[in-house]
């Protein structure tokens, strides 16, 4: 991986101090109005991307946020490259389970129109296609309808164009989240934690990530300083 040539403000003592009493990867009931998804569920979604793919034996998802870090999923490659017409976004609200409460519910990230995004495309391995996109499925669409369904993006990596999957938000769901300023989504982040841990904690592994791979992002440079800056005056202003 590239080394960063940056030095991050926001820091594991900062991720430290914004943490829930219990860190649990159980699946919590799904809200009002929503369902959990079953495997056939999972493989009806599959049926129906495969009908979009001249080759069902190489399929890429493209990974712009916790995926880059926690992949979920078996892959046997792995390569930076850039979506056009989308871009990463802090949208997808509001969550008051995974990494939020009903006190601060958090935003979690997802792909909105417009701009570019750069990320982490990863081919899955070629005899296990199925199993592996049901795990990610599992993972990021345990209720639905989902807030931010699969589709079909293309990925430019060097000379290389590749067609793969990811996940973008459904303007419509009722989830979606915009018009925020950058500090109004930072005093979010800075406070927001639940069952799976805090958004700072989410921001912070987003962003290293991205920068040992050599992607900067200038919009989410700025927020893991602005929710530094938060959680300093919450927790380290009197020391």
């Amino acid at each position: 991986m590239t080394k960063p040539s940056r030095q991050m403000r926001l820091s594991p003592r900062h991720v430290a101090y914004v943490q829930p009493a219990v860190i649990s990867e159980d699946m919590p009931p799904p809200p009002e109005g929503m369902r959990s998804a079953t495997e056939d569920d999972h493989r009806a979604t599959i049926d129906a991307l495969m009908a979009g793919t001249d080759d069902p034996g190489e399929i890429w998802f493209f990974a712009y946020g916790s995926l880059i870090w926690k992949p979920a999923c078996d892959f046997v490659e792995m390569r930076t490259g850039l979506v056009r017409g989308w871009h990463r976004a802090f949208c997808l609200g509001w969550n008051n389970r995974w990494r939020g409460s009903d006190e601060n519910p958090g935003l979690m990230l997802a792909l909105d129109r417009g701009g570019a995004c750069k990320g982490v495309a990863y081919r899955l391995p070629p005899d296990r296609v199925e199993d592996n996109l049901i795990k990610l499925f599992e993972r990021e669409m345990g209720w639905l309808p989902s807030a931010f369904p699969p589709r079909w993006v293309n990925v430019q990596s060097g000379e290389r164009r590749i067609r793969a999957l990811t996940f973008c938000i459904d303007r419509k769901s009722g989830r979606y989240v915009s018009g925020l300023s950058e500090a109004e989504v930072a005093a979010v982040l800075a406070k927001a934690a639940g069952s799976r841990g805090s958004m700072a904690d989410y921001l912070h592994a987003t962003v290293e990530h991205l920068e040992q791979m050599g992607i900067h992002d200038p919009h989410l440079w700025r927020l893991q300083h602005l929710v530094a800056e938060h959680i300093e005056a919450a927790y380290e202003a009197d020391r």
